[in-house]
């Protein structure tokens, strides 16, 4: 009887009845990198709103693992998309601001590229030696025509150009790399159905798909059904009695999720993750797939763009080195590896992924390769990973208030340095999760051991830094109708280009 059973094998693998995953139990895993943009750490029911509906996203998180301490590289999105493929600080990168932007104030802001540079061996290359094929969908943000994805190792690119946000959500998009769908297409479900196509033509073998979502970026625009369905149920909420905004420095920054659009925006995410496993399961590939989801910075919620989330318990947002704009909502599945329903208090950060993949696909590490990001494959066990420093360096001015700083977290705290004055804040993240105690003057010890080991890192790594501006005076600034950013008397824009309207 033995004698039939690879016949038999045979014969229902060439009819379709055994799952690529099944006839090859030893390829490599494929690899769903689901990248938000703008999602806030507290932007999902699994980490604890309770306004937006994201069903899809909180049964990911039930049947894998959910990190509360894991951070972006950056308070703005390319600089942590060229972390996430390269494994590198952005300030290791000289790539430490959204692509165009160019705000100043009181100082010059820090030179920087306006690209990824082609030279680096990017985890899209590194996982097309290794056998796999790789797409990109969506927003890129890290170069024109000659540094587009398909230059960095992805086989195809659906979306990815030089934009930091859609003209618009619905069809015709305007997008260079996007041919446009049937008039009044959303962008969400057409960037998902593309990806899905990728998966369904690619099942046979190893895969990359990197969906880059251009939501929940500005312009805010959704579906006018969704969008009436949280019309209804902001009524139902109780008065915000005047607190809905707070200050932040000079500008307001939202304390309340009561949005209707971007609630919608959330929920169409939602919808497309939930299409993507759903696509997985009939495929048979879920197994065998490592699905990452996460976000590029924090929410929206301190800008003169419409502020339209709030990140609390977390200060500030986008644009700022405080939790709100740094912390990320991280959910990521491996049947295999990783024990369903399990969460992970380890602070982690983007530069993390590259190493991770890498190891997890199976792939030798590329020999005099700089990586600062270490991987998380212990902590997918449920194991420990060794305690070390995390670093944000941002020499620039944002477009949502905040000023050029540094900031480094060791352990429990986070200390902040402001580089307009080199004014420090120290706070202890685990007791003061709202970083509202400023502890630097109580711990001065505590406070120096951290200023000189943040400006030993930033040597390490050839960090640029920010310049006096002799061309500022806070008059010109004011008569330009100019906000102060952060909190400093005397900082922020004086100038803007036409780039940074789309950020």
């Amino acid at each position: 009887m033995r004698f039939w059973i690879v016949p038999a094998l045979a014969i229902l693998a060439i009819t379709g009845r055994l799952s690529a995953a099944e006839q090859a139990p030893h390829r490599r895993p494929n690899i769903v990198f689901i990248l938000t943009d703008d999602l806030g750490w507290c932007d999902l029911g699994c980490y604890g709103s309770t306004f937006y509906e994201t069903p899809h996203l909180d049964r990911l998180a039930a049947e894998g693992m959910r990190f509360t301490e894991a951070y972006a590289a950056c308070n703005v999105c390319s600089p942590t998309r060229a972390s996430i493929l390269t494994g590198k600080y952005p300030a290791r990168l000289h790539l430490t601001n959204f692509i165009g932007g160019d705000r100043r104030g009181k100082l010059n802001p820090a030179a920087y590229l306006h690209h990824l540079p082609l030279e680096e061996f990017t985890l899209a290359k590194a996982l097309k030696e290794g056998g796999y094929t790789n797409g990109f969908f969506g927003k890129w943000h890290l170069g024109g025509k000659p540094f587009y994805p398909q230059h960095q190792g992805f086989d195809v690119n659906v979306g990815g150009c030089e934009y930091g946000s859609p003209p618009t959500y619905f069809s015709p998009y305007r997008i260079p790399t996007l041919p446009d769908g049937p008039k009044g297409e959303y962008l969400t479900d057409r960037l998902t159905d593309e990806a899905i196509n990728f998966v369904e033509k690619n099942k046979d073998k190893p895969f990359f798909l990197y969906l880059c979502h251009y939501a929940v970026h500005i312009p805010q625009q959704a579906k006018a059904s969704i969008v009436a369905k949280y019309r209804a149920k902001a009524k139902q909420l109780p008065p915000s009695a005047g607190h809905e905004f707070l200050p932040e420095g000079e500008v307001q920054t939202r304390q309340i999720q009561n949005n209707p659009v971007y609630a919608a925006m959330v929920e169409s995410v939602d919808q497309s993750v939930g299409r993507i496993l759903q696509t997985l399961d009939d495929l048979r590939l879920r197994d065998n797939t490592i699905v990452v989801f996460n976000s590029d910075n924090g929410g929206l919620s301190s800008s003169t763009e419409g502020a339209p989330t709030s990140n609390v318990p977390l200060r500030a947002g986008k644009g700022w080195n405080y939790e709100g704009g740094l912390r990320e909502p991280l959910i990521v599945r491996w049947p295999a590896t990783i024990k369903p329903g399990s969460t992970c208090a380890t602070a982690v950060i983007s530069n993390d992924y590259y190493p991770t993949l890498i190891e997890a696909a199976g792939l030798p590490p590329r020999p005099r390769q700089t990586l600062d990001g270490v991987s998380l494959l212990s902590l997918w066990k449920g194991g420990a990973l060794a305690e070390r420093p995390l670093f944000w360096h941002y020499p620039h001015y944002s477009n949502q208030g905040g000023g050029p700083s540094g900031a480094i977290r060791v352990g429990d705290f986070k200390l902040i340095e402001w580089f307009e004055t080199m004014h420090i804040e120290l706070y202890n993240i685990e007791d003061d999760l709202g970083e509202h105690r400023d502890l630097s003057k109580s711990m001065p010890a505590k406070t120096a051991a951290l200023r000189d080991q943040l400006h030993a890192w930033r040597k390490s790594v050839d960090a640029t830094m920010p310049t006096p501006n002799p061309d500022y005076t806070p008059l010109k600034a004011r008569r330009l109708g100019i906000l102060d950013g952060g909190h400093l008397p005397t900082s922020y824009v004086v100038t803007q280009t036409a780039d940074e309207a789309d950020d």
